[in-house]
């Protein structure tokens, strides 16, 4: 299902299944964004540990985080399955997992939402053209409140308590991982995947859910800059600068702006993906800058979205630069100085013509083209990859 923010998805392969699903939970979460931010400010302002600790305005987080954020999250699922019938049930149905669980139900509410959307959607298929005259909005009205109350039953007694023990699950993975200093090695899975365009999926899916409930409690958490990091990025698209192939160099002060300073981190997936080998360089980049923000202890608030700079500096808690613009300062050398000799310092460029050549349209052609796509102009004598928002 394509929305404004994901692509439509081509083909049946499992790379094309998981792109639609990863799609699909970004689809329910960055319409949400603004939201989110919003939260992230006041907590980075308010509360005890915040800028300027205010126990009044504080009040504010929690129900932002526990009711509004999965509420939203459940209406916009609804709606993506069944327009406003479905987002209405989607959001009296997020509030039974709400009720039923004491963490932010992000998860939960990526399933109830759709799901309940889902149904409604079938029963409006039994009996379409088969209701009286007459007794259309009485059906209508009674069918959504009867499934969207039924959910919210099931959620609260099923649904609610098993997604909270999954994340609970995770998270006591993630702090064993952390305890372990294993954290950094979580990018030899998460680097390849965002180059396929699974960030979004990632990032809201799986890190932003766990780093919410991490934040709620801890003040802020790690969780939201493993993948968001714009360091890695940054690395390699220098690199291409100075020892890429002379014909895509033009392109990437252009792309340096967009992913560093935009967020927009789309961007340099096509620079790796015409060189696979380049994924180490962002491995190593990433695992440095987890590792970096493990050893200082920095984390964020909120979900930096999209993953600019800027962004971290907006949702960055009190006394936390130092940990957070070293991990990006480290990230960025590290993928800099292991994509140069993957790169050769540019004295291999000769030796691959066709790759060069043929590398940014097989790239282009995994490349997402939403509504917001941004497709950079090509120039004489210039490959440019064309990247999405983030």
């Amino acid at each position: 299902m394509a929305t404004d923010y994901t692509p439509q998805v081509q083909g049946t392969g499992v790379k094309a299944t998981i792109q639609r699903i990863g799609g699909y939970l970004a689809g329910m979460v960055m319409p949400n964004i603004g939201a989110f931010i919003a939260w992230g400010l006041i907590t980075a302002l308010f509360i005890p540990t915040g800028w300027i600790p205010n126990a009044t305005l504080a009040e504010l987080v929690d129900p932002m985080i526990l009711t509004l954020l999965p509420v939203l999250i459940g209406y916009t699922g609804g709606r993506l399955v069944h327009g406003q019938r479905g987002a209405v049930v989607g959001a009296v149905a997020t509030v039974g997992i709400i009720v039923g669980a004491d963490i932010p139900m992000f998860l939960g509410a990526m399933i109830i939402g759709p799901l309940t959307a889902y149904l409604l959607k079938l029963f409006d298929g039994l009996v379409e053209d088969k209701i009286p005259a007459g007794f259309e909005m009485l059906i209508n009205n009674f069918s959504a409140g009867i499934i969207g109350g039924g959910m919210a039953l099931v959620g609260t007694w099923v649904i609610g308590p098993v997604v909270q023990t999954v994340t609970d699950a995770a998270g006591s993975a993630v702090d064993w991982m952390v305890g372990h200093s294993l954290l950094p090695f979580v990018s030899i899975l998460v680097e390849p995947a965002k180059v396929l365009f699974l960030n979004n999926a990632i990032n809201h899916g799986v890190f932003g859910p766990l780093g919410v409930a991490e934040a709620a409690t801890d003040g802020d958490s790690i969780l939201f800059m493993i993948e968001s990091n714009p360091g890695p990025g940054l690395g390699l698209l220098v690199a291409f600068l100075l020892f890429g192939p002379r014909l895509l160099r033009a392109s990437t002060p252009a792309a340096i702006i967009i992913h560093f300073l935009g967020g927009i981190h789309e961007i340099y997936f096509p620079y790796v993906l015409m060189k696979p080998r380049l994924i180490l360089a962002m491995i190593a980049g990433g695992a440095a800058g987890v590792w970096t923000f493990m050893v200082t202890g920095a984390g964020l608030v909120a979900t930096p979205s999209p993953g600019s700079i800027f962004a971290y500096f907006a949702v960055t808690p009190r006394g936390g630069w130092f940990g957070v613009l070293l991990g990006v300062i480290i990230s960025a050398a590290v993928s800099f100085a292991v994509a140069s000799v993957l790169l050769g310092f540019g004295r291999g460029e000769g030796k691959e013509p066709v790759e060069e050549q043929t590398g940014p349209q097989a790239a282009t052609a995994d490349t997402p083209a939403g509504a917001h796509a941004y497709h950079a102009t090509p120039t004489a004598g210039t490959h440019r990859p064309t990247a999405t928002e983030a």
